[in-house]
């Protein structure tokens, strides 16, 4: 199955499957980071990021509109006027040009969809 295939007539993903395969890859166990595009189309974008403990992705923002879906762990969302705390299950969305962090309270996978800009 590969990653990138077209959405066009249907495309299935398990992201239990994808996270697992990320967490136990040796550039995740040395960096303590990985991310895989499985999405990518002129109106969509969709990738799946694996943040080891204590690990920050600095601030930065989207010229899009995004979601943050928490698959596992925690994380911490610094937002310009506040932290938001996501645990799985939980999604966050944010607005097109929204500066923010994300650090990784516990080992965590979590899900990021761009919508188009």
């Amino acid at each position: 199955m590969s990653s990138l295939n077209s959405p066009e007539n249907g495309h299935f993903i398990d992201l239990n499957t994808l996270a697992a395969d990320l967490r136990s890859d040796e550039n995740y166990q040395r960096k303590g980071q990985l991310a895989r595009t499985l999405v990518h189309t002129p109106d969509l974008r969709v990738v799946i990021i694996a943040l080891a403990a204590d690990r920050t992705i600095a601030e930065h923002h989207a010229s899009a509109t995004v979601t943050v879906h928490c698959l596992s762990g925690r994380l911490r969302l610094q937002l310009p006027d506040r932290q938001v705390e996501l645990l799985a299950g939980n999604l966050l969305a944010l607005g097109k040009d929204l500066p923010h962090d994300v650090h990784a309270l516990e080992d965590g996978v979590f899900v990021l969809t761009l919508g188009t800009t």
